[in-house]
């Protein structure tokens, strides 16, 4: 697995990570435990060395589980966790609202670093800006934290440019993540040209709009009562109806390429900038085998000329989220 860096702070990991939240949250009920050590150890021997989860996946439990399944590969593998919500487990998924709190940052890295089974977080992202706590304070949270040696390297998910220059005059900021594919393009305004300004790494997360990217759900597939998607506008059998032209081209790209609708997809966002990193997640070992297999496709640029032609006649029809949480990014 070629290597890629993100930020100038020295934080070298592989082209493609693991985006670990579905393993115990947000897309149905968790995963079988030792099923997913085994999957994300298996990434590892794959040359695997980014993962992702937060506190806020369970909450809790997907750190204790990335914890677990990385114990033995302590040095070799970089892991991302994130701060910034007020959790309780008895509310509805979790979450009490946001609080970046300077001495709230510092709690949840205490708590973060135990059950993660390490000495101090590769990369701890500000999961969304608070907007009743100075971006600067929060900053400075995690620049004390790197300075105790808690914490490598500071990261902010959903944030916008404005807010991200404030953050990294205080203490850099090594990457920025949000979601971004060719279904949700809207870094590319201001985010990704603000990122290569600064010298910051970006980390697309849903880098297969949420599995619809892969060909493989349609305006029939059904999701479980508890997976998220179910109140996602873009996933009313309309909008997926409607969005199919998208994953018709990627499948025509493919055919060509002998690649699959998600390696395409993967592997245009791996062409876009040598410092973009997707963390495409998954449960099942044979489409780990094909995400990671997008790192080996050569998109030339007629291959990106005639997807970027293509896709610019395709209107992507619902909103990426409901409202309540779209208004938490971008700020």
């Amino acid at each position: 697995m070629k290597k890629r860096k993100l930020g100038s702070g020295g934080l070298e990991v592989s082209a493609l990570g693991l985006g670990c939240m579905g393993m115990s949250f947000g897309y149905g009920p968790a995963a079988d435990k030792g099923e997913m050590i085994a999957l994300m150890r298996s990434a590892v021997e794959r040359g695997v060395t980014f993962f992702d989860t937060a506190e806020a996946y369970g909450p809790f439990t997907n750190e204790v589980l990335v914890g677990e399944a990385l114990a033995p590969f302590r040095g070799r593998v970089a892991v991302a966790t994130k701060f910034g919500f007020r959790l309780d487990p008895s509310l509805p998924r979790g979450m009490g609202g946001l609080d970046s709190r300077p001495e709230h940052v510092k709690e949840v890295a205490e708590a973060s670093l135990k059950r993660l089974k390490a000495d101090a977080i590769d990369l701890f992202y500000q999961h969304r800006v608070d907007p009743d706590v100075p971006i600067e304070d929060v900053a400075g949270a995690v620049k004390d934290l790197i300075r105790e040696g808690k914490v490598r390297h500071f990261g902010m998910s959903e944030a916008g440019a404005q807010t991200i220059r404030r953050a990294h005059a205080v203490q850099p900021v090594t990457a920025v993540q949000s979601e971004y594919s060719l279904w949700w393009r809207s870094p590319e305004t201001e985010v990704l040209p603000t990122l290569e300004e600064l010298g910051i790494g970006f980390v697309p997360f849903s880098p297969l709009g949420k599995g619809f990217l892969t060909g493989k759900i349609d305006e029939k597939t059904t999701f479980d009562s508890s997976d998220f998607r179910n109140v996602v506008p873009r996933f009313t059998p309309e909008a997926r109806k409607a969005n199919q032209a998208l994953v018709d081209l990627l499948a025509r790209i493919g055919e060509r390429k002998k690649a699959t609708s998600a390696q395409i997809a993967l592997a245009w966002l791996l062409a876009q900038k040598p410092w973009i990193v997707p963390i495409p997640g998954t449960t099942k070992p044979a489409r780990l085998e094909e995400n990671l297999g997008a790192a080996a496709v050569e998109l030339t640029a007629n291959d990106l000329r005639e997807i970027e032609n293509a896709a610019s006649k395709i209107k992507v029809e619902g909103a990426r989220y409901p409202e309540h949480l779209e208004r938490l990014t971008g700020r």
